[in-house]
Formats: C-alpha cells, structure tokens, sequence
C-alpha cells in the first residue's frame, strides 16, 4: 500500500487532480470531506465550536456555516490555530482508522490522502511521499478572485493567511504545475499515476524481500 499526501494551496486545483487520480484506481481519503464528518451537528466537536466561536456561526438548522467561520478564522490566527486544535484530532484518528481499513482490503491500494495542511500539521512523516499541486501565487490570487467573487484585496487576505505555496516546494516529492489547460493536468496526472503505480510496487517488492 501507498499512502500518498496531497497538497497544495487555494485555488490551485487540488481537487481536480485528486479527482483524476480517482478515476485512474487511487482510493481517494479527503480531509474536508472527514472535517465535515466530524463537524455534524450535536457531536462532540460541533459543540466545542460552538462553546468558542458563537451560534452567530450556524445556520439556521444548526449546520455550521462554514463561511462564516471561515471569515472568522482567516482574520485571526489565533481563532484560526484553536479551530486546528478542535478539529484536528478528530481528523486525524479517522484517518487512520481509514487507512487501517483499506490496509485489510487492499494490500496493493494507492491511497490520495487530499491534505490541505499537510506541511504546516506536521502530517509529512505520515505519508510515504508529498504530491504538490502548484501554481504562482499571482495565479493563485487570480483564481481566488474569479471563483469567489473575491476583491484582489480579500483574495490576497486569503493568500497571507496560509503557508505561503512557495515554501511547501521544498516538501514535495512530487510536483504537479497546474497553471496549463486541462488537458495538460490530465496528461500529467497520467505520467504521475504510472509513477505511483511504480513505487507501490517497488514498495510491496521490497517488504517481500525483507
């Protein structure tokens, strides 16, 4: 099994190439779908939440308004930091309990771990490799602008309040430059997948020499 660790930063299309990786075999693990998992309403890490940043953050059904509390927490580091320390753990050990699963099924899985925070959680050492879906930061900014509605200033608040994509360079293993067409991404996402392929079966190989 390889677990590979997907990153990137806003708007980067993180999401698109974990969807290729999908429909090329990789059993794809996504963080944001587990934090909204652990984030449903009346459990544990809802009421922690809501007991530190308000009801004014839900909806009127009591869902968290995850714009909301996103605005919140991308003007404050500080709220930013205690919504990781809420939400995180609970993250975390349903990863694992995923990867154990998919262990027991599937000793040959290729596993698209899609982490947001990857490097800045200290998640590196958790995976057997860091695939970097990368573009400039000015494209980033572009982008942001275009698909949220975002003025240049507010796109650029984004920006500045994530590790900076230039930085997360020197963690990848593996880097896909996805400022080209779609056509582009997808044939580089097919010469990445047959790297992949490659390494979980130099791995498997190698665990069944030892």
């Amino acid at each position: 099994m390889l677990n590979v660790g997907l990153t990137g930063g806003i708007a980067c299309g993180k999401s698109t190439v974990a969807r290729m990786l999908a429909e090329k075999g990789a059993v794809l693990i996504d963080f944001d779908e587990m934090a909204h998992a652990v984030e449903d309403s009346g459990g544990p890490v809802w009421r922690e939440i809501v007991r530190h940043f308000g009801e004014e953050i839900l909806h009127e059904d009591r869902t968290i308004d995850r714009r909301k509390l996103g605005e919140t927490v991308f003007a404050d580091r500080e709220k930013r930091e205690l919504l990781n320390r809420l939400v995180h753990p609970a993250i975390f050990e349903e990863w694992q309990r995923r990867l154990e699963e998919i262990r027991t099924r599937r000793a040959d899985a290729i596993i698209v771990s899609d982490i947001p925070l990857l490097v800045e959680a200290g998640l590196k050492e958790m995976v057997d490799l860091v695939l970097l879906v990368y573009i400039t930061p000015e494209e980033q900014i572009r982008r942001v602008m275009a698909r949220n509605g975002f003025s240049r200033e507010e796109a650029e608040r984004r920006l500045a309040a994530q590790m900076p994509i230039e930085e997360k360079l020197r963690w990848a293993d593996i880097i896909i430059h996805n400022e080209g067409s779609p056509e582009e991404t997808r044939r580089t996402v097919c010469t990445v997948w047959m790297e992949l392929q490659n390494r979980e079966q130099r791995r498997r190989e190698g665990i069944g020499r030892s």
